[in-house]
């Protein structure tokens, strides 16, 4: 099996890493910045001037990027290389309506299109242990999990496409609004003499543990913000999610909060500090 994969960024590298060494065949890949696809060729990858070029050589052609609109752009530029005998997965996180649009314009040609969204950050890209959520019928779903298991360990099929970047906007809404949480508790204990690391445990305790903490109690303690997953991209995630409920005509009132704490960050220019740096907004810090 040949793969094309587009999109070498802190979760797309590993990403594609973890293909090339567990799948077999031969992994073609492009990224706008060649140099980050050096490690990947040094492993055997096989560099392509553009994505058209990545997808005519693949039965799988995945993608790993970061907006709608660099989702769109790349299935439009590789049209012409689609027929019946191809798969396209997108693994970007973007708006689910736009999805849904990539899904028929890539289907018009024959080839299959999934959306495949992945939960967890950089740690779990390297292990191959993402959480990976999908939109797409019953038998694209199945054509495609052999790749898939190459990168995750649990895989869920929410619906048809665009379903599973829903799920994906309402689990980093949630995440984004548990964050806050533990960035305003843990801010009022510490304003109270009681640190990070023994904050952690009083929680672990209780009904108040979660995931959130348990992995970034460390670098919160140590105000260590080494990106994971940016602030940029969870800023785009909370965007997406409010305007995912206007159309639901749904109020979150929660997650127009988080969307403040974010906007916030965003303007104090952390854009692309590990998103666990909101803390600094929470506490007055962001800008200083």
């Amino acid at each position: 099996m040949n793969i094309g994969f587009v999109g070498l960024g802190i979760m797309g590298e590993p990403m594609c890493r973890n293909l090339l060494e567990k799948l077999g065949g031969t992994v073609y890949v492009y990224n706008r910045t060649k140099a980050k696809a050096d490690e990947l060729l040094a492993r055997g990858a096989v560099w392509c001037a553009s994505a058209r070029e990545a997808a005519e050589h693949a039965d799988v052609f995945l993608t790993m990027v970061p907006r709608t609109e660099d989702s769109r752009a790349v299935y439009e530029s590789i049209l012409p290389a689609l027929d019946a005998t191809k798969l396209c997965i997108d693994m970007s996180t973007i708006d689910p309506a736009a999805s849904e649009a990539i899904a028929e314009m890539v289907k018009k040609t024959g080839a299959e299109f999934i959306d495949a969204p992945v939960v967890k950050s950089r740690p779990a890209a390297e292990a191959g242990t993402l959480g990976i959520y999908v939109g797409g019928s019953e038998a694209a779903y199945e054509r495609a999990l052999p790749v898939l298991r190459c990168m995750g360990q649990n895989i869920l099929r929410l619906g048809g496409n665009g379903k599973g970047l829903v799920m994906k906007l309402c689990h980093n809404a949630l995440v984004s609004q548990i964050q806050n949480g533990v960035n305003e508790t843990a801010s009022l204990a510490g304003a109270f003499g009681i640190d990070i690391p023994t904050y952690a445990l009083a929680i672990s305790y209780g009904g108040g543990q979660n995931a959130y903490l348990d992995t970034k109690k460390a670098p919160l303690a140590a105000e260590d913000y080494t990106t994971a997953f940016s602030i940029r991209n969870m800023h785009k995630d909370v965007h997406l999610c409010v305007g995912l409920a206007a159309q639901a005509g749904l109020p979150m009132p929660g997650e127009e909060n988080a969307v403040r704490v974010y906007d916030a960050a965003m303007a104090a220019d952390l854009g692309d500090e590990d998103f666990c740096a909101t803390v600094k907004v929470v506490r007055g810090e962001a800008g200083a």
